[in-house]
């Protein structure tokens, strides 16, 4: 089961066309992603966080129309994106796809990039994805794997955000043999050389971006 998580960043990198495309499945909306999901004809299982960015009437709009708010003080221990993942890890979600988590200010999409490596979501790694109108993220953990080419995504991207070890890029455009580091680096503008394409690493978290130069 997927879950979507839709969080109140910038409008221009949400990609509207994907979620209405996902209308009917479970979606969470995180402090102003509760009122753009009911604008667009989308009615969230839970609208959560601490609601800063929407007025007075607004969440009390929501409150008429959403059967689940929770509603949390801005002073807390999480972040209005944490608090949307734990719900949805709490729903038994296979797949956690998190929208409107970048552009905007830096500082929220450092945290939200790092998020699955704290220590409570870090065993959900795997299942979380970050996608905006340009990129898709994905995590890692060590091993073998095969990566299929998304539509319209021209661009590759490895960005160890641990230590790794090991990091081998078979038969992308731009090959890497065994490569190690002790600081995050990026490896950027790889490519596809076909619909598949495979890499591997011993130890440590990579994350794999998918990206267009254009917005979709």
């Amino acid at each position: 089961m997927r879950v979507n998580v839709l969080v109140g960043g910038p409008l221009e990198m949400v990609p509207t066309e994907l979620i209405l495309q996902r209308k009917d499945e479970k979606w969470i909306g995180v402090d102003r992603g509760a009122l753009r999901l009911l604008r667009w004809g989308i009615k969230p299982v839970l609208a959560i966080g601490d609601f800063d960015s929407v007025t007075g009437d607004e969440l009390q709009g929501l409150e008429g129309k959403i059967t689940r708010i929770k509603t949390y003080p801005p002073e807390k221990d999480y972040t209005d994106t944490q608090l949307g993942v734990k719900f949805a890890i709490q729903e038994q979600a296979d797949e956690i796809e998190i929208f409107g988590a970048t552009g905007g200010r830096l500082d929220h999409l450092l945290a939200n990039l790092f998020l699955p490596l704290q220590s409570e979501f870090k065993p959900y790694l795997t299942r979380i994805k970050i996608i905006d109108c340009q990129n898709v993220v994905s995590y890692y953990l060590p091993g073998d794997y095969t990566i299929s080419r998304l539509p319209h995504k021209k661009y590759l991207a490895f960005v160890n955000l641990t230590p790794v070890q090991g990091l081998t890029l078979k038969d992308e455009k731009y090959p890497l043999q065994n490569w190690s580091s002790q600081i995050p680096f990026s490896w950027t503008s790889n490519e596809f050389t076909a619909e598949e394409n495979h890499f591997s690493f011993e130890s440590g978290i990579v994350s794999v971006i998918q990206c267009s130069d254009q917005l979709k």
